[in-house]
């Protein structure tokens, strides 16, 4: 011990300035401790980040299929009040685009950077093997989250995310690419593409939100109240900390959901049809100084029948589809309204920039020519009857229904431009309403800015506000470049000529590219309603030319005037399609296969007890095969009732279970068309393994096949499901054992009543 002493005491004497710092080649001077505070360093602390002094609090509003025509902002026929007001004290932008798509435009707000740059070139739900289409936003994309908070920013996040890969979103993660993995410390929302405005699926960080059965529940209302909450508690805690809050609404994606007052305030508003709603629409906008006053509306789409050739009946059903629409949206404006008030009241508001991009791409089209009851019908591949949705014309924009509006609407909506989301070849899917407002930073407010600017063009804006600079380094990832050019020369200059003059679209195959005020676009095989199927022979595809300087709407196609210019552009597109990371072009199905998914490669799935809100990325998947379901249970001497195994809920599933102690199955590929089959006897009391299986037709998708229901081997009910799914079960509810979450998938049972009364022992679902 002695010797030991005695080396010790030798190092310290042999080493000058051990007890104090001393430097680190390259880095900051090394803290030494001794074996008292005299021989040690200092005291320190290590600090906690801070933002630049006088930093504003952050404020980004994402409304969703919401056309450049649709809110009286920007011409619409549907008040927005909050969007007007911020307009009058700030600024409206007329030449703002988005990525035509809801994913991608996300993906490229926060991350500053083209989508495909970033892997999500389309929708999380249906992304292929390309590394600018897998979903997967790689961590040499920071988000303008994550850059605010590593500077001293409190970040939080309501509503839509829609940029988690499908595969990482179950209790499993990884959480990387969750709102809280891209920066935000609180997220509450929901993550996949839309869900019901009255019984949502929701998260909270990352844990499933069970909500009260309350009959008055709005999405949209909770949203706002959870993102006033957090505010409150943001400044009662950390006053002098900015804030970054990204807020995105439900609305008006689908379902076109309302409460019941907000539906009866736009009846009979849109009586005069689609024709009339465009042409106030455009006038409006020209008399706002939206569009230039000689500018013509771009031409009608081939296949839209007139308003005044439809039925009463088809116009009645078709009214209350744009109702419905009309008052989500208007309904959302007001709760977004209720968050900036409380930030008035706080005196928070003249520090704090608003930007409300008045939607993610143009507004849909996807409804069809008759619109949809159900969304549910167009993912499961099933039509709807019109006399069936004429009779049921009442349920839409209620919990009854999903709705989808109808195509004709959407054309009106996207006002004066041409085509609608999805079309990423031209202005009516990409085109979106801007407003900023920053109170004392912006010149001549209430004014039109002209300049072209698009959605990556957020977060170098917000971050030229904050006085934050893009690290070259983020978490020891080197960063990509970003792409995006801020916005913020505007403010002061309002006339000043734009300063991005290059900008590459893709969707789909649909194609464009923005040089200069010239844009090249390829035409698109069809409408949404057309079912046409795009073309990979992109050499047989025809291109389109317009002069944006003398033809702001794209009305004129100049092509065959300019073929030299087009030309040029089409190269041009084809080399910015490359920096972008875009290619290969491909058809939306195409490199599908070997998708990742927690279920791949299984077909035996056992559960034994119950579990909820299994995303169906991890869930068995009974589409295009046959199965069986097998469930070891004891049943009480007073009897059981509940659910077994459920998937989906009233829009679209199936449910295992027992109805008033009867065995049942419920096929629900929609409303109205549920297959329910169940034994005529009830189970007695005691141990039993119950089973459901399906023989498919076909191995393929929408086969139809036969169910049979056994009881301890002994068959006890048949019958036929004529059509099964095509793709998905239902991209808003998941699966669960035990009971039904969310909603219902019969309606012999409500999710009150869903939990299994007796004891489930084991569950095994076979795919085979």
């Amino acid at each position: 011990m002695a010797l030991a002493g005695a080396c010790a005491a030798a190092i310290l004497a042999a080493v000058p300035g051990l007890a104090a710092a001393s430097p680190i080649p390259g880095g900051a001077p090394q803290k030494v401790y001794g074996r008292t505070a005299a021989e040690s360093s200092p005291p320190s602390w290590p600090s906690l980040p801070s933002a630049p002094r006088g930093a504003p609090n952050i404020l980004v509003i994402m409304t969703d299929d919401v056309g450049f025509g649709a809110s009286s902002a920007f011409g619409g026929p549907i008040p927005t009040p909050t969007l007007e007001a911020l307009a009058r004290s700030g600024a409206r932008y007329n030449d703002f685009n988005t990525a035509a798509i809801c994913s991608s435009t996300r993906a490229s707000l926060l991350t500053g950077r083209n989508p495909t740059a970033v892997g999500v070139g389309y929708v999380t739900n249906w992304p292929t093997g390309y590394d600018g289409y897998n979903s997967v936003i790689p961590r040499s994309a920071g988000t303008v989250a994550q850059i605010l908070k590593a500077n001293g920013y409190d970040t939080a996040m309501f509503g839509k995310g829609h940029l988690t890969p499908e595969w990482e979103m179950s209790a499993a993660g990884p959480f990387d690419r969750w709102p809280t993995g891209l920066g935000f410390e609180y997220f509450y929302g929901f993550l996949g593409a839309d869900t019901s405005q009255f019984e949502p699926t929701l998260v909270e960080n990352t844990r499933p939100v069970t909500l009260p059965r309350d009959p008055t529940y709005d999405l949209d209302r909770d949203l706002a109240d959870h993102a006033i909450a957090w505010i409150e508690e943001h400044r009662a805690i950390a006053p002098d900390k900015p804030f970054f809050v990204y807020f995105a609404t439900g609305a008006a994606h689908a379902p076109n959901h309302a409460p019941a007052d907000w539906l009866e305030r736009f009846r009979g508003r849109f009586d005069a049809g689609w024709d009339v709603v465009r042409r106030e629409t455009v006038a409006r906008q020209k008399a706002l100084g939206l569009i230039p006053a000689d500018a013509d509306d771009a031409p009608r789409p081939a296949g839209l029948p007139l308003w005044s050739d439809l039925t009463a009946a088809q116009k009645q059903l078709y009214a209350r589809h744009m109702e419905a629409y009309a008052a989500q949206l208007a309904f959302a404006d007001a709760q977004i309204g209720r968050v900036i008030d409380q930030l008035r009241r706080d005196g928070a508001l003249d520090n704090t920039m608003i930007i409300f991009i008045e939607g993610d791409n143009g507004a849909s089209e996807e409804g069809g020519l008759d619109g949809k009851l159900y969304e549910q019908s167009g993912l499961d591949g099933v039509g709807e009857d019109p006399a069936y949705a004429q009779a049921h014309a009442g349920d839409v924009g209620g919990r009854e229904s999903y709705p989808l509006n109808p195509g004709g609407w959407g054309w009106a909506l996207n006002a004066p431009f041409p085509w609608a989301k999805h079309y990423a070849s031209h202005f009516g899917g990409t085109r979106n309403g801007l407003v900023i407002s920053w109170p004392g930073h912006l010149r001549d407010t209430g004014i039109v800015r002209s300049q072209f600017h698009h959605v990556s063009d957020v977060m170098p804006t917000i971050l030229e506000a904050a006085g934050v600079a893009a690290p070259e380094i983020l978490d020891g990832t080197p960063q990509q470049p970003i792409t995006g050019v801020s916005m913020g020369y505007t403010f002061e200059h309002p006339t000043e000529p734009s300063h991005r003059s290059t900008q590459v679209f893709g969707v789909s195959q649909n194609l464009a590219i923005y040089s200069d005020g010239w844009v090249a676009a390829t035409k698109p095989m069809g409408a949404s309603w057309d079912r046409t199927p795009e073309t990979t022979r992109l050499d047989l595809r025809a291109w389109e030319l317009y002069d944006t300087h003398t033809d702001f709407t794209e009305a004129h196609d100049v092509a065959a005037r300019f073929p030299a210019r087009l030309a040029q552009l089409k190269d041009l597109f084809w080399a910015e399609a490359a920096r972008a990371n875009m290619l290969p072009i491909h058809p939306d199905e195409g490199g599908q296969g070997g998708r990742p998914a927690l279920r791949n490669g299984r077909t035996l799935f056992t559960y034994t007890q119950p579990v909820t809100r299994v995303p169906e990325s991890a869930a068995p998947s009974p589409i295009g095969c046959s199965f069986t379901i097998s469930v070891r249970v004891s049943v009480p001497a007073s009897g059981a009732a509940g659910v077994l195994v459920a998937q989906g809920g009233r829009y679209s599933g199936y449910s295992f279970f027992l109805d008033q102690g009867r065995l049942a199955f419920a096929y629900n590929l929609t409303p109205a068309h549920l297959t329910h089959i169940a034994a005529s006897d009830a189970l007695a009391p005691g141990p039993h393994l119950l089973e459901a299986q399906f023989h498919s037709d076909a191995p393929t998708p929408k086969s139809g096949g036969v169910l049979t229901l056994r009881v301890d081997g002994k068959e006890v009910a048949r019958g036929r499901i004529e059509q099964t799914f095509t793709a998905i079960v239902s991209h808003t509810e998941a699966f669960d054992v035990g009971m039904d979450t969310v909603t219902a998938v019969a309606p012999s049972y409500s999710v009150e009543t869903s939990r299994f009364t007796g004891v489930i022992e084991q569950v095994d679902f076979r795919l085979e």
